[in-house]
């Protein structure tokens, strides 16, 4: 008796077992096909803002966003075009300094103050969004120094967001020029063949063994803006800085190192970002070379 006791006792246990794995496997099923089915109707990821962090101490050219290309403060170019993209609800500024607040709500930009205590553009955007206090899916991280970026690369970079469920994370990259290929400023991306980002460098990458640029390779340079799924970028600022994000000084590196997935699209953009006060008189020639206003 106790022999067949405990065998149906047993019996009973791993009936219990098989129905409740059965079970938990419906639910993430029906969980799936429910991000499945959203994913295909497009209303997986539908809330999107844009942030545009902006600091004034930055240590290669203090007052960046204020400096004036063509007549506007950068930071106004930067939101106009913003503002032109399809995919995005709402656009606001995020800074940690009152002549950049003030210059913004001259042109008539929405903006959250942040605290200087924010480390990257990420951190500063997470803040900003959790004092807007409203709901959004996905946060486009607009660097204020692209004052001619394309409202196409913004909408891209959204919708590559909401078609890849298991990735936390988007980003832009374009064909890199052979004259930037050592240039530290100008980041470098390497992508796998299913369209996941690798790894991002101030170095050339890939890095053969001459030591020279190929002509016959592609090289990508990764534009500086990005989006992120709302829940993830929660949580970005608690994670620990990683050994290569302080190495290279680039916080996608982080996201790639505690194993996240981005998704990475190809665009065809000439980059005309601002790091330096020289760049400033490259971007007016090539303004005015194409009657830009």
């Amino acid at each position: 008796m106790p022999i067949f006791s405990s065998s149906s006792s047993s019996s009973r246990s791993s009936k219990s077992w098989i129905l409740n794995g059965l079970a938990v496997g419906a639910a993430m099923a029906a969980v799936l096909g429910a991000r499945a089915y959203l994913v295909r109707s497009g209303r997986f990821r539908s809330r999107v803002i844009g942030i545009i962090p902006a600091r004034f101490a930055s240590t290669r050219f203090q007052g960046k966003p204020l400096v004036h290309i063509l007549g506007k403060p950068m930071i106004q170019r930067t939101w106009e075009r913003a503002k032109l993209a399809a995919t995005l609800d709402h656009v606001v500024v995020a800074t940690d300094d009152e002549k950049i607040a003030e210059c913004c709500q001259g042109f008539g930009a929405e903006v959250i103050m942040t605290s200087e205590s924010c480390r990257n553009g990420t951190e500063r955007c997470n803040e900003a969004l959790q004092k807007l206090g409203k709901k959004y899916d996905i946060v486009v991280n607009i660097q204020g120094d692209e004052p001619l970026i394309e409202p196409e690369i913004i909408d891209g970079i959204v919708k590559a967001l909401q078609a890849a469920p298991n990735a936390v994370f988007s980003t832009a990259v374009t064909s890199l020029k052979p004259e930037d290929a050592f240039d530290p400023n100008r980041v470098k991306c390497v992508v796998g063949s299913r369209g996941y980002a690798i790894y991002f460098s101030r170095g050339l990458i890939p890095y053969n063994k001459s030591g020279k640029v190929n002509p016959q390779f592609p090289y990508l340079l990764h534009l500086g803006i990005q989006s992120y799924d709302s829940k993830f970028l929660k949580i970005y600022p608690e994670l620990e800085p990683t050994p290569l994000q302080l190495e290279e000084d680039l916080e996608q590196l982080k996201v790639l190192e505690n194993g996240y997935k981005m998704k990475v699209i190809k665009v065809d953009h000439e980059t005309h970002g601002v790091d330096t006060p020289e760049d400033v008189d490259k971007i007016e020639q090539f303004m005015r070379e194409r009657n830009l206003s």
